[in-house]
């Protein structure tokens, strides 16, 4: 393949592939693929409801196409997929996205093709799960008649400093040939440079121990910040002591939810598992993150409790509903458990959240808000850093609690002095 003649399609358009199809766009000749017609339309009339690229950007993406007509596709030589690959309830991989997206591509390649894959899997999964289902369902066999390529995604969402362009680019492929296409394919858009990698299972295993590392270390925090609940001792004033020697790490407590930290580490463990391996701490790190939201919930009903606020029908203020901060993304949010968790005691739980759009969240056991309430809130749970409510000032905050009230931060978005509770 002459990689000055690449026409790419790219299939999946939300927060890796977006970004992608746009940079590339302003390059070579790009085909976006999408099964959401919805958002093609919105995508077409200039508008990315994920907030990841702003109108301007979509504008500058002449040799872009939106589109959810598959056979579109069939006019690429090289495809990338940028499907997600979830957990299902028993915390092991859902590969149904993933094989989804294989059989279309297989539906529309030629002999000849690359086929990428920047979606988060398990050391071995790209030439285990993919490959046998394109080479099945197409009749066509991996490095005679076609080839595939790893790049995994490195997406931030919300992050306005780590762009696409500016985080290096990790590259494999099924033979050396392949590597050299994609390594100058993606050094055409990628300026903080590309390193390609020996093999697809290094490129996978690096990508999946990305995440399980920063899921340990918050985890790690979250273990201490109970620890330290217990002793009276303030957590973010120990971690800012410690932060004074030069190779502390600083990482917060918080609740660990989004479609990345809080499910990569179960497609790692689950190819541990089935290697003979039984992954101990990366496990309890998992266990510990995903009983964050009860362990916040009943240190916030104790409190309630030894200010003698009645519990059934107390009016709870959660400020903030996405798994990160300044992006509207809910997915995975673990702010939902603690919702539920509050609901559990009969109290009325009202959420404000401005980066959500309340027609999005099929949740129906509590009650959006557009602004606080004056002097209604017995509670009110920080739980989500946007800067919008860094902006709040702390008057208007507690006018919108009754005199006997409870404010938890978990964020560390107020002084020490000005919450009642803090992680």
């Amino acid at each position: 393949m002459n990689p000055e003649n690449i026409n790419l399609g790219i299939m999946g358009l939300g927060y890796v592939g977006l970004p992608l199809a746009v940079e590339f766009g302003k390059k070579i000749p790009v085909t976006g693929f999408d099964i959401n017609k919805k958002r093609i339309l919105e995508l077409r009339s200039g508008v990315d409801s994920t907030l990841e690229v702003d109108d301007d950007q979509l504008k500058s993406s002449t040799l872009l196409t939106f589109t959810d007509e598959i056979n579109l596709l069939k006019s690429c030589n090289v495809i990338i997929v940028t499907v997600p690959t979830p957990v299902d309830n028993l915390n092991e991989p859902d590969f149904a996205p993933l094989i989804s997206a294989c059989n279309t591509v297989a539906s529309v390649m030629n002999e000849g093709d690359i086929i990428v894959f920047e979606s988060t899997v398990y050391p071995g999964a790209t030439e285990e799960i993919c490959v046998p289902v394109i080479e099945e369902c197409s009749n066509l066999k991996l490095n005679k008649d076609f080839f595939v390529g790893y790049s995994p995604e490195r997406i931030n969402p919300g992050d306005k400093k780590h762009r696409l362009k500016d985080i290096t680019k990790l590259v494999s492929a099924s033979n050396d040939n392949t590597l050299e296409i994609l390594n100058n394919l993606y050094s055409k858009i990628i300026s903080a440079g590309t390193f390609p990698v020996s093999s697809i299972k290094v490129a996978e295993a690096a990508k999946v121990i990305e995440n399980t590392q920063r899921d340990l270390n918050i985890a790690l925090m979250n273990e201490l910040s109970i620890i330290f609940s217990k002793l009276n001792i303030d957590t973010e004033e120990v971690l800012k002591a410690a932060e004074t020697k030069w190779n502390f790490l600083p990482f917060r407590p918080g609740l660990v939810g989004g479609h990345c930290i809080g499910v990569d580490p179960y497609y790692l463990t689950f190819k541990a598992k089935k290697s003979g391996y039984n992954p101990e701490i990366i496990l309890s790190g998992r266990k510990l993150n995903d009983n964050m939201s009860q362990n916040v919930t009943d240190r916030f009903i104790t409190s309630m409790e030894s200010k003698k606020i009645i519990l059934k029908d107390s009016n709870i203020l959660v400020m903030g509903l996405t798994f990160k901060e300044n992006c509207p993304d809910t997915r995975n949010s673990k702010v939902f458990d603690l919702i539920d968790n509050l609901k559990s005691y009969k109290m009325n739980v009202d959420v404000f959240d401005p980066w959500v759009c309340k027609k999005k969240i099929n949740k129906t056991n509590f009650n959006f808000v557009d602004s606080l309430k004056k002097n209604y809130y017995d509670g009110i749970i920080l739980a989500v850093a946007h800067n919008d409510f860094r902006e709040l000032s702390v008057a208007s905050l507690k006018s919108s609690c009754k005199e006997t009230h409870i404010i938890f931060d978990l964020k560390y978005i107020l002084e020490k002095e000005d919450s009642d509770l803090r992680m």
